[in-house]
């Protein structure tokens, strides 16, 4: 019995993964195996790679032949290299690990107790922002001005209306006797 080392396909249109397998040669594709002995998985960056490296070297012992993509595989994991009598490649790629998500709430639970750094800023309001930020030194030398302007204003207005009330007084009494 001619027995492969190939891939199984499995998952979904356009989202493919594979198993590593060991079958009979004349089986379908994704037909009965005799045993699997890795998964591969094309789609995710970069990809993964598993294999069991003493079943692998086991299969290979006994005569069974690799199919192209599953020597690639072999090749990048260094099975092959280790079943030929070559150096090892480079060590595989692999994801990081991805950060604790109960971490990742407390740390923006502490950060929602502090006032915040800037104002929040949305792409609508990048194109108004430079026009608001020269206005905004006008409104304020305006405001300046004012300012000073009012309490002068406040003391001008002040003797105004005592004298504005005096005759105002005047007038009533005149009537008035």
């Amino acid at each position: 019995m001619a027995v492969k080392i190939r891939l199984k396909r499995m998952g979904k249109i356009r989202a493919p993964y594979y198993r590593i397998v060991v079958a009979d040669s004349r089986t379908k594709r994704d037909g009965k195996t005799i045993e699997q002995i890795g998964k591969y998985h094309p789609k995710s960056d970069p990809s993964f790679i598993e294999v069991d490296s003493e079943r692998a070297q086991h299969w290979l012992s006994v005569g069974a032949q690799p199919t192209e993509p599953v020597v690639a595989i072999l090749k990048r994991t260094g099975d092959w290299q280790k079943f030929k009598g070559e150096p090892a490649p480079e060590p595989l790629k692999t994801v990081a690990p991805k950060a604790d998500k109960r971490i990742l709430f407390d740390e923006a639970l502490r950060d929602a107790h502090l006032e915040p750094q800037a104002e929040a800023v949305s792409k609508s309001s990048r194109s108004s922002k430079p026009k608001a930020e020269k206005a905004e030194p006008e409104k304020a030398e305006k405001a300046e001005k004012a300012e000073k302007a009012e309490p002068e204003k406040a003391e001008k207005a002040e003797p105004e209306k005592s004298e504005a009330s005096a005759p105002a007084e005047a007038t009533q009494d005149e009537s008035g006797a």
